[in-house]
């Protein structure tokens, strides 16, 4: 007897990370959790930049990675990318511009356009901050956005422009940390 095996297709995704409490850290150890649930395939240069918000608060590590995933976008966020910020001691408030250990939004999912009110693809960060669109650039330069057919490099990033500091250093130590 011949035994089928059902497969789902796998996708490139990206994930934007970033951290403002102990930064270097906290994005080295969920990346490395992360690495057990799915092949990160790309890491982005990792910048420096201030905290959106007006509060003082420490300065942000931000950056991208891409995997490769048969895991559905709803299974990413929830059961995988949250958990990992839990166990990171990510607590969530009010504030949406808080401090934070640990920050893994699913920013795009292959060609999906999703609308709901807990998960939006491609996620608006994109089209608002330097530090997600800038570092998703990096990783696919000729990208074209699945809700506007438009190619991402060509779109201008208007809403809020943040100096981008790059922190080649800790960039290169995460690639050879992760990606080995």
């Amino acid at each position: 007897m011949t035994e089928i095996l059902h497969t789902r297709p796998v996708v490139d995704a990206f994930i934007a990370v970033g951290s403002n409490i102990d930064p270097q850290d906290n994005i080295c150890r969920a990346l490395t959790m992360l690495c057990t649930q799915m092949p990160i395939a790309a890491i982005s240069n990792f910048y420096k930049t201030v905290a959106v918000s007006a509060s003082e608060q420490p300065d942000f590590l931000n950056g991208v990675v891409r995997i490769k995933t048969d895991h559905q976008p709803r299974e990413i966020k929830f059961d995988i990318l949250r958990k990992i910020e839990v166990r990171l001691g990510r607590v969530r408030s009010v504030d949406k511009f808080a401090p934070r250990t640990i920050d893994l939004d699913l920013i795009l999912y292959g060609t999906s356009v999703i609308n709901d009110p807990d998960l939006r693809l491609p996620d608006p960060s994109i089209y608002t901050y330097s530090f997600v669109a800038v570092p998703l650039i990096e990783l696919a330069p000729d990208l074209v956005l699945p809700d506007t057919g438009k190619q991402l490099s060509t779109e201008p990033v208007t809403k809020l422009k943040i100096a981008l500091h790059l922190e080649s250093e800790f960039t290169d130590m995460l690639r050879r940390l992760i990606l080995r």
